[in-house]
């Protein structure tokens, strides 16, 4: 440590690696709501907070324990989809409590690009809250859980390492290729609860997810072609036959008549 006169001790906050206080300086100038997202590696929560001269209010806020407990959530609460669906939840409360913008603090964390940081900037904006942003760090194929599922179908050949690496899935009776599915019910029923209507689209590209794997499990048999009603069991040879010998009794009938009314005549 330095033994200048002029040295300075940090804050406690920032000495411990939780505060940046030129950063917090900014945005309480800004006098904007802030957006503040904070995870750890089993759950994620997200406030919207003002500063006020006696403190801090929050405006509204969201853990992804309550994905859990009213919404059905059961895949882990800490991965990213988790992270989208809570701020989709915070983003809705907050644009209910009549907030309408804010500004994203993410304190100390690194700036990652598809980072659960972002994923919750993900669902803030898509519940309809006006946070300035670059899109470049979103990637929407992880919010939607897309990558647990392709990771998953990788390792299904690898029974050992599957179990291992997805027990916290398994305990919970998901399996990791259906978390895409899970994750568009989870969030459509939070749309729902606060009065928004889902898009037709999710429905039918679950329901087409639904049939395809329907498709798959059945196995394909071959039917004979049913036979055709105008057509006698015979086929068409005895058909020809038939028809050859009535053209032919016509044609003989017509000949006996004109000779016997010939030599009546």
């Amino acid at each position: 440590m330095a033994r200048g006169s002029n040295y300075c001790v940090p804050m406690r906050r920032r000495r411990e690696g939780k505060t940046d206080y030129h950063a917090r300086k900014a945005l309480v100038i800004s006098r904007k709501p802030r957006l503040v997202a904070r995870s750890s590696l089993k759950n994620v929560a997200v406030q919207i907070i003002v500063a006020k001269p006696h403190g801090d209010e929050v405006l509204a806020a969201a853990h992804s324990r309550e994905l859990t407990k009213k919404y059905g959530w059961k895949a882990p609460t800490g991965n990213v989809p988790a992270a989208y669906l809570t701020g989709l939840l915070c983003g809705l409360k907050a644009k209910a409590n009549g907030v309408s913008g804010a500004i994203l603090d993410i304190g100390l964390i690194s700036p990652t690009k598809g980072s659960r940081v972002f994923a919750v900037l993900s669902g803030v904006l898509d519940a309809g809250i006006d946070v300035p942003h670059g899109e470049e760090k979103i990637v929407k194929d992880r919010t939607s859980g897309d990558h647990i599922a392709k990771y998953g179908k990788s390792l299904a050949s690898d029974s050992e390492s599957y179990s291992a690496k997805f027990s916290k899935y398994l305990e919970k009776e998901i399996a990791p290729e259906k978390v895409p599915e899970h994750f568009a019910k989870v969030k459509a029923d939070i749309l729902s609860a606060f009065g928004i209507a889902v898009k037709p689209e999710a429905k039918v590209e679950a329901k087409e997810e639904s049939k395809a794997e329907a498709k798959k499990a059945k196995p394909k048999t071959k039917t004979a072609e049913p036979a055709n009603p105008a057509e006698p069991a015979g086929g068409k040879a005895e058909v020809k036959e038939a028809g050859a010998k009535a053209k032919g009794s016509g044609k003989t009938g017509a000949k006996t008549d004109a000779e016997s009314g010939g030599k009546k005549a």
